[in-house]
């Protein structure tokens, strides 16, 4: 396997399989290719044998000190349960902590629950929010209505 910093032309590989990764929810839309432009030294792409097996987009925040973001974090179907996702999290960590960041945060769906208890059993948290979807805490039109 073999982990590197993403690169520009690694946004037509991501986003050619990024819905079918998510069960073919339309997810492309939510990671632009300047991601891959501006975010390379905080993102990271897992290879094996050149194919494109998992990825990690995140950055630090322009504008709360010390907090950085993960954005997108995606593991090929046949690729999950290895520890592919946490090995891409400790890399991130470990490139935001130089840099001066002691939090991150990240966003995913209520209806994502494989999501919601990796990042759980990682040491996140569920920050409280103002409503409820599917029993769990969500900050409702947090990315715009609905």
């Amino acid at each position: 396997m073999d982990i590197r910093h993403t690169r520009e032309a690694d946004y037509d590989k991501v986003s050619a399989v990024i819905n079918e990764w998510w069960g073919g929810r339309e997810m492309a839309d939510m990671l632009p290719k300047l991601f891959f432009i501006h975010f390379s030294n905080t993102s990271f792409i897992a290879e094996k044998e050149g194919e494109l097996v998992a990825f990690l987009i995140g950055f630090i925040s322009q504008s709360k000190k010390g907090e950085a973001y993960v954005h997108f974090i995606g593991v090929h179907p046949s690729y999950r349960k290895k520890g592919l996702a946490f090995d891409l999290y400790n890399r991130f960590f470990e490139a935001v902590k130089k840099k001066g960041c002691s939090k991150v945060r990240c966003v995913t769906s209520p209806v994502n629950k494989n999501s919601i208890a990796f990042h759980k059993k990682f040491g996140f948290l569920v920050e409280p929010g103002n409503g409820k979807s599917d029993g769990v805490s969500v900050t409702k039109n947090y990315d715009g209505p609905g």
